[in-house]
């Protein structure tokens, strides 16, 4: 169950990630603007972000044997229509906005995964869960070069037609675990309870900076590359790449030791090592090795956090609630990708510098940090106290 999850996941991230290596080339073959450009590859997160919240509470009521295959068969459509009919900035727009669905498989995996992991187990369960996050690393690595090589439009045929095999196979081998709570009451009913259980804005604070900075660089990596570096389409899009396996590898890793040494001290530490490169980020210094060890520091800190994050969900959260306190904090972090592109574009058309973007990143991880150190762990230790 764990590996047909994470394939799901790692399937419906492809699709979803899928703009974001062709924006410098939409950029030009549309004579987008930065700030435009921007937009065209955060659509499909804020939807994708915001779509979690329904997505989660329909797992918990409905389970993920049937709400699984139904994403992966509707993210097909926009998919499609982006690969062979989207011709104009309207229509990205459009399309990416449907493309956001694919994003939502995050809040129908992951109480899935927790449903069928014993809590000591559950950090590191869902950090291999979150391995699907390598669907980005998938896009950066393959869809610039297929369509060169190919043709606009392979890259989205060969992920479509891998989402219509995997909504198939999982309609048939997909099962909620036997015995699992199933909530109870109307959609909203169950949103407005985990929007007011204190743990959840908590939660989502952290997951916006960790995760959020995780699907930031993972959009707009390409373009700072080629615009900062001079670097071309297919370089940006590889080193990229390279930036999302690292913070990808870190998700499970990070789990795992939140299992062993609890989640609060791994979050702290991986903030702290997030605002020192990033800070470091902001000087712009030379590629390699500087900017190089850099990015990849902040990557390793990224992943590890949100990993992290998971495991502090499964020890805050009660199971029947898990679903929907997961989109909620999915949403969170999925927003938390939207904004940093676009702040960065539009800086970079007002200053023609990215210095105050990097360094607004190293702030935001700082109080991430000291948030996680002080209030979030007074919270985990009540919880364990409370625990049996």
């Amino acid at each position: 169950m764990l590996f047909l999850a994470t394939t799901g996941f790692t399937l419906c991230f492809w699709a979803w990630a899928l703009l974001a290596p062709l924006g410098p080339r939409l950029r030009d073959d549309l004579g987008l603007t930065s700030f435009e450009q921007s937009l065209v590859v955060a659509v499909p997160v804020v939807v994708g972000a915001l779509g979690r919240i329904p997505a989660g509470a329909l797992t918990d009521r409905w389970g993920a044997r049937r709400v699984f295959p139904l994403v992966a068969a509707l993210t097909v459509l926009p998919v499609l229509y982006l690969g062979h009919l989207a011709e104009t900035l309207t229509q990205f727009l459009a399309g990416g906005f449907l493309l956001g669905l694919g994003g939502t498989a995050f809040a129908v995996g992951v109480p899935f995964v927790n449903a069928w992991y014993p809590p000591v187990r559950r950090g590191f369960a869902l950090g291999v869960f979150g391995l699907g996050t390598g669907g980005t690393a998938l896009s950066s690595f393959t869809t610039v070069q297929l369509a060169d090589a190919v043709g606009r439009a392979f890259p989205f045929d060969l992920v479509a037609g891998c989402l219509a095999v995997y909504a198939v196979t999982a309609w048939f081998l997909l099962r909620d675990r036997p015995g699992r709570t199933t909530a109870t009451g109307s959609l909203w009913s169950r949103t407005s309870l985990a929007l007011r259980t204190p743990a959840t804005w908590h939660l989502a604070f952290l997951y916006a900076v960790s995760f959020g900075g995780f699907v930031a660089f993972s959009v707009y990596l390409p373009t700072y590359l080629t615009r900062a570096y001079d670097l071309t389409r297919s370089d940006a899009a590889l080193r990229t790449a390279g930036f999302v396996v690292l913070a990808v590898a870190m998700r499970p890793l990070g789990g795992w030791l939140s299992d062993r040494v609890r989640p609060v001290p791994v979050l702290t530490a991986s903030y702290g090592l997030v605002a020192a490169c990033a800070f470091l980020a902001s000087f712009e210094t030379e590629l390699v090795p500087v900017g190089t060890a850099a990015f990849l520091g902040t990557a390793a800190g990224l992943g590890a956090g949100s990993g992290a994050v998971f495991a502090l969900v499964a020890r805050l959260v009660p199971a029947e609630r898990v679903g929907s306190v997961t989109g909620v904090v999915g949403a969170a972090g999925g927003l938390g990708g939207f904004f940093p592109p676009l702040v960065m574009g539009a800086i970079e058309s007002v200053t023609h510098d990215y210095t105050r973007g990097f360094v607004l990143l190293a702030v935001t991880a700082a109080a991430a940090g000291a948030v996680t150190s002080t209030v979030v762990r007074r919270r985990a230790h009540a919880a364990d106290e409370a625990r049996p």
